[in-house]
């Protein structure tokens, strides 16, 4: 289970001595207790790892938003900081697929669900989430699919 090999890496990074690593590590593991506290209520509770994979990608696409913050606005070392946590963090995702996989997957689906025009782009991207929500970034297959289905 992803949940485990972060609190090991916790472990690791104390024992080490990696403060860098071990703060983005601690912040990964409070993301996901208050995902868990939240999901207390809920009537039903996806699978750990699923909770963890969204947590995670999340937490990555803040990263990402704030690099290019912090980028545009001159702060070069806090856009390095975050660069930091972001590697931390992408450590810890499934493999995503490549550009030319997610196409592929994109085109089965588009033949399976019968998509033709824009307007089919929803079931498409539902579908596309369902199977492979864990390893696509879905901010760069909804570009793909809109552009498959043009």
């Amino acid at each position: 289970m992803i949940r485990d090999q972060i609190k090991n890496a916790q472990v690791e990074a104390m024992k080490a001595g990696e403060k860098d690593r071990l703060a983005a590590v601690r912040l990964i593991l409070a993301k996901l207790k208050d995902r868990d506290i939240e999901l207390r209520t809920a009537s039903t509770v996806p699978d750990d790892d699923v909770i963890v994979v969204e947590v995670l990608q999340k937490m990555v696409k803040q990263r990402r938003e704030s690099i290019e913050m912090f980028k545009n606005g001159g702060r070069d070392e806090l856009a390095a900081k975050e660069q930091a946590e972001l590697d931390v963090i992408d450590g810890f995702l499934p493999q995503q697929l490549s550009e030319d996989e997610t196409k592929a997957a994109i085109e089965g689906i588009k033949a399976e669900v019968g998509a033709a025009s824009v307007k089919d782009m929803g079931k498409v991207m539902a579908v596309l989430k369902e199977r492979h929500g864990s390893v696509i970034d879905m901010s760069k297959a909804s570009g793909l699919v809109k552009a498959a289905l043009a």
